[in-house]
């Protein structure tokens, strides 16, 4: 990896949001953008507890791979991103990840438009930082207060 680029995605974080082996960097807030798009680096550890499947209502995202091999499912199919891979997921579309390696993985999010921000990933953090094992119909709720849908199998 590049690490003038990785020194420098570390220099513009605005705020580091941390919660079962994930940490979310903010880049760039709907403040900085004038609403239009938010940026986040997305760190994940091995083996880390993710999100489940959803679908966003009111957003699209686009994905960049930085470091590792984050494995996305993206309306059922399976699709591998890779340092310098991306892809563009419009709202509507059901998406989830993990990270299946043993090394932790890095990669970019862009929502547009920046509507999404740091407000999500700290309600979910309150509860699966609360300690125990997290209370899923309040991590259901959080998604749902913040645009997401969440989608089970």
């Amino acid at each position: 990896m590049n690490t003038y680029v990785y020194k420098k995605l570390n220099a513009m974080s605005k705020e580091v949001i941390s919660f079962n082996g994930m940490e979310v960097r903010f880049c760039l807030d709907e403040n900085d953008t004038n609403g239009s798009i938010t940026m986040f680096e997305c760190i994940i550890a091995p083996a880390a507890r993710v999100p489940v499947p959803h679908y966003h209502k009111d957003f699209d995202e686009t994905i960049y791979g930085i470091e590792g091999v984050a494995s996305y499912t993206i309306n059922g199919k399976s699709v591998e991103i890779g340092p310098g891979d991306s892809y563009f997921i419009p709202r509507g579309v059901t998406h989830g990840f993990e990270n299946k390696t043993a090394t932790t993985i890095r990669f970019l999010v862009f929502i547009n438009p920046g509507i999404f921000g740091p407000s999500y990933f700290k309600d979910v953090a309150a509860v699966v930082n609360a300690g125990g094992p997290p209370d899923m119909l309040k991590l259901k709720q959080v998604l749902l207060n913040h645009g997401l849908v969440p989608v089970m199998g």
